[in-house]
């Protein structure tokens, strides 16, 4: 499961929007915001967010245990 406010926290520490980086992963904003609702990104894609986001413990973001 995604943590949701860690992955905005880098997007935003990286000067890109949602738009953006829904862009730069070949995917639409709606579809970037439904996923990240969801929590769920397809393994291409997180490695794509690992490298232009510079993240690195990628664990912490994409790992991270269920919400309550």
């Amino acid at each position: 499961m995604v943590d949701k406010k860690e992955l905005r926290a880098e997007i935003v520490r990286n000067g890109l929007t949602q738009k953006k980086l829904a862009e730069i992963l070949g995917m639409s904003e709606k579809t970037f915001i439904t996923r990240m609702q969801r929590g769920v990104f397809g393994t291409d894609h997180v490695e794509k967010m690992i490298e232009v986001l510079h993240i690195e413990d990628p664990m912490r973001v994409f790992f991270a245990k269920r919400e309550a």
